[in-house]
Formats: structure tokens, C-alpha cells, sequence
């Protein structure tokens, strides 16, 4: 059994040793203010030719990715010698940086939501300093929300009023509306994923339990409603989509399970590694694991999801979402184990 220590271990990053490659380039000038001076450094060195000394710069070809030890804020070569940058890393000219949100006492975080039924624009945000914070997007600043004793964060999700805060042996629901507050309990241990299916919150929990709770419009609170059991380790990712709720686990297994009688009906065992996020989209289900794969399963003419496409990438993928550019077209995010999102 896995401890919730052995989990925040599994998705963090590799040490990577930190070389430094440098060119001996001609004497140039100094590159001109519209250059990306942050990518490039320079430093001097000599030599000699017949005699006669001579000074070359040394230019420092710096990568196009923040330096995960200036993240951690022990980078022992600073800012000019290190060949990666020490700024934070954004591609494409059709992304800006707003602002940064500051507030989690440099502790991960561990869930991030939109508060969809609000006026303004909402964000809310849980880290490992058990804090629940929600922002303004357009001032950043932030509001802390008490989590109570039972203040070990592990998710976080929005669902029209309702946030759902899965925490240490149980689930703490807040109604942003009329500003009231249940607490389900039942689970057993840490509560790592949270999905909300046919007016029913699911938290996958610690010993490989998924729990359910149906809503009671009659007394607005959340009924027990059903135990689903089969993953032999930690549930760490649920999605659902029309009659189907699909779970991920530290068993490196995908479970399929049908919403109307709560019983699994397909497990998938592509994955080598650690399933750490499921998306489903349009027709397909999307998953990714730390065997440093991105899978895409249909549904075949038997009935059964199979795999029609992998995608192999050099890292461990830690997790998926979806999005539409400005031309409504679709674009998949990773995010990986060296600190980056693609």
C-alpha cells in the first residue's frame, strides 16, 4: 500500500545533471534590443594566437525552459551561467502572461477551479499548505477560505454553486451561493480525485475505494449512494461522460464502471506505469501515465475500449486538459515531470 509521502515522490520531478554548453563564437556586437536577451548570455574567455592575446566571448545557448532548480530556488549557478532560463517560459504569440497569483506559501498546488456561476471572474485554488484560496482574475488578490481540522487537501472541483474539496477522510463541499457547508464522510484516507456525474459526486480515495454521494434536492445535502470497489491502489483521476465514469490508478490499471447500476464493466491494462489523468473528448477517452505515454482509446465494434493511437513522449505525463483556440479548434495541454506544459 502506498502512502500519500510515496505519491507526491512518484510525480515529482527527476534530478537532472546541470552541464553548461558553451560556443566560442567571433567577436559581434552585443545582440540589438529586439533580441530575446533572456535567452542568451555571455562571458568571456581568452586565447592566444601567435603570440597575441586575443578576447572571444563565450555565448551560453540557453534553453527554452525555466531551470527547475531556480524554481526551487537553489540554482548554485545563477543567472548568467546556467543554460537554462531563470524566468518563467512562455511559447506562442497568441499566449500572455496576466499575472501571478501568490499566496500558497510555496507549497504545490494541488487543484485549480473556475467558480462557473460567477458574475465575476473566479478562480479557486488548494495547495499542500491546506489552504483554499479564491481569487479575483483581474486583481489577484485573494480571499482564504477555512477548511476546518480536516484540512489535508488532495482535489478540488466546481460544479455550478458547489466547490468539492476532497480532503484526509472526507469531502468538504461549500455552496457559494447561500454560503453553507456540508462534510461528507466515509472515505478512507486521502481523497485524491473528485468527478460529479448524473447529480452525484464520486471521490476516489486512498485505498482504492470510490465512494458516491446523490444529491437530496428535498434537504439540499448529498446521500451516501454507493461503494465501488476493484483498484487495488490509490484512485488518483475520475472523469465521466453520458452513462460511464472512468477511474486511474497507482495499479497502472483504467477501470470502466456503468453510472446505472455502479458495477465495472471494462479494465484496461495498457499502461506500464502509474495512470495519472483521464479526459475524455468527443467520442474518445485520453489518458496519461509516468511510463511517459499519452493513450487514446475508442470504442470498438465488440463494445469494448481499445487503444487506436499512443503517443510517447521523453518524460512522465502528470496530466491533460482541452481547450479551443480562437479558431474553435482543439487543443490538448500535457503537463510533464520536468516542470513543463506543451
Amino acid at each position: 500500500m502506498h502512502d500519500n509521502r510515496e505519491i507526491m515522490d512518484i510525480i515529482s520531478e527527476k534530478s537532472v545533471a546541470m552541464d553548461i554548453d558553451v560556443d566560442i563564437i567571433s567577436d559581434k556586437p552585443e545582440p540589438a534590443g529586439g533580441n530575446k536577451k533572456s535567452s542568451t548570455s555571455y562571458s568571456y574567455s581568452h586565447t592566444s594566437k601567435r603570440n597575441n592575446s586575443r578576447c572571444k566571448r563565450v555565448q551560453i545557448q540557453k534553453k527554452d525552459k525555466a531551470c527547475r532548480y531556480w524554481l526551487a530556488g537553489n540554482c548554485k549557478y545563477g543567472s548568467e551561467d546556467c543554460k537554462y532560463l531563470h524566468s518563467d517560459v512562455i511559447e506562442g504569440s497568441n499566449v500572455t502572461f496576466m499575472t501571478k497569483l501568490v499566496g500558497h506559501d510555496n507549497k504545490p498546488i494541488r487543484g485549480i477551479t473556475f467558480l462557473s456561476h460567477s458574475d465575476s471572474a473566479k478562480l479557486c485554488s488548494v495547495g499542500e499548505d491546506n489552504k483554499l484560496i479564491a481569487w479575483d482574475c483581474h486583481t489577484g488578490q485573494g480571499t482564504n477560505i477555512p477548511l476546518g481540522s480536516h484540512s489535508k487537501v488532495g482535489c478540488l472541483l466546481s460544479e455550478g454553486s458547489w466547490l468539492f474539496v476532497g480532503l484526509c477522510n472526507a469531502v468538504k463541499v461549500f455552496n457559494t451561493v447561500n454560503l453553507t457547508e456540508l462534510l461528507l464522510d466515509g472515505p478512507k484516507g486521502q481523497v485524491h480525485a473528485l468527478a460529479i456525474a448524473n447529480q452525484t459526486i464520486f471521490a476516489g480515495t486512498h485505498d482504492g475505494t470510490i465512494l458516491a454521494w446523490k444529491f437530496n434536492s428535498a434537504t439540499n445535502t448529498f446521500d451516501p449512494a454507493a461503494s465501488l470497489t476493484g483498484h487495488m491502489s490509490p484512485v488518483i483521476s475520475l472523469v465521466s461522460e453520458k452513462d460511464r465514469l472512468y477511474s486511474a490508478s497507482m495499479d497502472h490499471t483504467i477501470r470502466v464502471w456503468d453510472l446505472r447500476t455502479f458495477q465495472c464493466i471494462q479494465t484496461l491494462r495498457d499502461h506500464t506505469s502509474v495512470v495519472m489523468s483521464l479526459l475524455c473528448w468527443d467520442q474518445f477517452l485520453l489518458s496519461c501515465s509516468l511510463d511517459g505515454t499519452v493513450k487514446v482509446w475508442a470504442v470498438a465494434s465488440t463494445g469494448a475500449l481499445e487503444v487506436i493511437y499512443t503517443h510517447i513522449e521523453e518524460h512522465g505525463v502528470l496530466a491533460l486538459s482541452k481547450m479551443n483556440d480562437e479558431q474553435a479548434k482543439p487543443i490538448l495541454l500535457c503537463s510533464y515531470n520536468d516542470n513543463t506544459v506543451s
